[in-house]
C-alpha cells in the first residue's frame, strides 16, 4: 500500500520500473538501472551517466549495488545491452554502504586496462573510483573488520541500551563479518569528492552537495542544466532514511546532522527531478524535505511521551517507532534510530540519560 504522503509527490515515469539487466532514460544522457537487494528493502537504484574521459567517449557508473553473483549477472548484461558499445569510464559512490559500494572493486578492475597490457595497449586506461575521503576509509575499514553492523562490540552495545533478547544478540554477534560478505573489497585508490566540488560529467556539470547523519561523509551529485538530483539515500519518496547511533560512535548526535543536511536541499528547485536510490524518480523536493522533517518531529515527540517520568531505554522505543514486526536486520537499524532520536533529544535538555545498576542506558524527562 502506498504512504498516503506520496499522494503530495509527482511520479513523472509512473509505474515503470527498468527490467533486471536493462535501462530507462530519466534524463537525456542519464539511465536509470535497477538491481536487487537481499534484505527486506529489495532494491535499490544505479545511474549511468553519459560521460567523456581524455577524448574517449562511455559512460560513468553511480553507485553499484552489493557484492553478489546476481548482481554481477545484471550488470554483465547492462554492459552487452544498455552501453551502446561504449566503456565504462569512472565509478561514483554516493557513499561507503554496501548496497552502494560493494561491487566498486568488482567494477573499477572489470573496465581497466591491466598493467601488463597497458603498454601495447591503444587507450590503456583506469576506471577509478570517486567517493569522499571519509567513506572511502570507512568502507576500507568495514571490508576487513565489522563496522557497527554485527559482532560481539554491536551486541554489548545494544545490549547496554536494553536489547537482552539471547536470539536477538546471538544473531548480532553472528554477523561479524557482514559488511565483509557485501564489501569484500575496496579500491585501493580513489578520487576524492568534496561538497562544492564541479564534476564535468559528459555534457554536463554536476555539482557535489555533501550529506551527514546517515553515512560519514555522503555525497549527493545535482545537475543544474538536467534540473536533476541524484540523491542518494539522502531523500527518499516512500521511507525514511535510516538515521542510526553505532558502537564505533557510541555517543554520535546523527539525526540534527540528517535534518540539516536535507534543509539545505531547499536550495535547489522545487521542480527538481529527484532519483533517489530506493523508490521511484519523483519531483516534489521540498514537499518531502518538509515531511521528512514532520515525521521526525513526531517521532521525537512519541520518544518524549515515552519517557515522560519513567526512564526508558532504546530497546524500549522500537514499538513506539516502529510498528510492525521486525526481523533481525531491520532489527539493528530500529535499534540505532531509536539510540539516534533519544541521544537527539538529550542533546538538547529535553531527555536526560539515566545509567541502571543492570547497566542499561535509559533517559527520562527532566524531573
Amino acid at each position: 500500500m502506498a504512504n498516503p504522503q506520496e499522494n503530495a509527490l509527482h511520479y513523472p515515469l509512473g509505474q515503470a520500473l527498468p527490467a533486471p539487466g536493462t535501462t530507462l532514460e530519466v534524463a537525456p544522457g542519464v539511465r536509470w538501472v535497477r538491481m536487487g537487494l537481499p534484505f527486506a528493502l529489495d532494491h535499490i537504484n544505479l545511474w549511468l551517466l553519459r560521460d567523456v574521459q581524455d577524448g574517449v567517449e562511455g559512460w560513468a557508473v553511480v553507485d553499484c549495488g552489493v557484492a553478489n553473483e546476481a548482481t554481477r549477472a545484471n550488470w554483465e548484461q547492462v554492459f552487452a545491452h544498455g552501453l551502446q558499445g561504449l566503456p565504462v569510464l569512472r565509478v561514483i559512490v554516493t557513499h561507503m554502504h554496501p548496497d552502494h559500494i560493494g561491487l566498486a572493486h568488482w567494477l573499477c578492475e572489470r573496465w581497466s586496462t591491466p598493467p601488463s597490457r597497458q603498454a601495447a595497449s591503444v587507450g590503456a586506461r583506469d576506471c577509478r573510483l570517486w567517493i569522499s575521503s571519509t567513506d572511502w576509509n570507512a568502507a576500507r575499514v568495514g571490508s576487513q573488520a565489522t563496522t557497527g553492523f554485527g559482532g560481539e562490540n554491536a551486541a554489548r552495545f545494544y545490549a547496554q541500551h536494553g536489547l537482552t533478547d539471547p536470539e536477538s544478540l546471538a544473531g548480532v554477534r553472528a554477523r561479524s563479518g557482514y559488511y565483509a560478505s557485501l564489501v569484500p573489497q575496496v579500491p585501493r585508490c580513489y578520487r576524492r569528492l568534496m561538497d562544492g566540488m564541479r564534476l564535468s560529467i559528459g555534457a554536463f556539470e554536476w555539482h557535489c552537495i555533501v550529506g551527514y547523519g546517515h553515512a560519514p561523509e555522503h555525497i549527493a551529485l545535482h545537475c543544474p542544466a538536467l534540473n536533476v538530483l541524484i540523491a542518494g539515500d539522502m531523500v527518499l519518496p516512500r521511507i525514511s532514511t535510516n538515521v542510526s547511533v553505532y558502537d564505533l560512535e557510541p555517543e554520535a548526535d546523527p539525526l540534527p546532522l540528517y535534518l540539516s543536511s536535507i534543509a539545505k536541499l531547499r536550495s535547489l528547485p522545487a521542480d527538481t527531478l529527484v532519483l533517489p536510490s530506493h523508490g521511484k524518480p519523483f519531483i516534489g523536493l521540498h514537499e518531502r524535505i518538509s515531511q521528512l522533517h514532520a515525521h521526525h518531529d513526531d517521532r521525537l515527540e512519541e520518544v518524549l511521551a515515552a519517557c515522560t517520568d519513567t526512564p526508558r531505554c532504546a530497546a524500549e522505543m522500537i514499538p513506539v517507532l516502529f510498528k510492525r514486526k521486525l526481523d533481525l536486520h531491520q532489527m539493528t537499524f530500529a535499534m540505532g534510530e531509536a539510540i539516534a532520536h533519544l541521544h537527539a533529544l538529550a542533546e538538547t535538555g529535553r531527555l536526560t540519560a539515566v545509567p541502571g545498576s543492570d547497566g542499561v542506558q535509559r533517559y527520562c524527562t527532566n524531573r
